[in-house]
């Protein structure tokens, strides 16, 4: 008796998530409808919709939060 459940129960809960789950995952890929073809040639850099423009000019810029704080010399 698995969680304190009757055998029959456990499975009839199981089965009921596990179709609620696919269910969820065909509405949202319905939804949404993905691209799934694969191109011939790979893209160029900058061309997905995905990548993230500029991270790598930020990369290379320290923010003024992100320095270690200067610490004064006491004379």
């Amino acid at each position: 008796m698995p969680a304190g459940v009757s055998w029959p129960r456990y499975l009839k809960m199981l089965s009921a998530s596990i179709l609620a789950m696919f269910a969820g995952a065909e509405v949202v890929h319905r939804y949404y409808r993905p691209d799934l073809t694969i191109p011939e040639v790979p893209p160029k850099p900058g061309e997905l919709r995905t990548e993230l423009f500029g991270v790598k000019e930020r990369e290379s810029k320290i923010q003024p939060s992100q320095q270690p704080p200067q610490r004064e010399l006491k004379s």
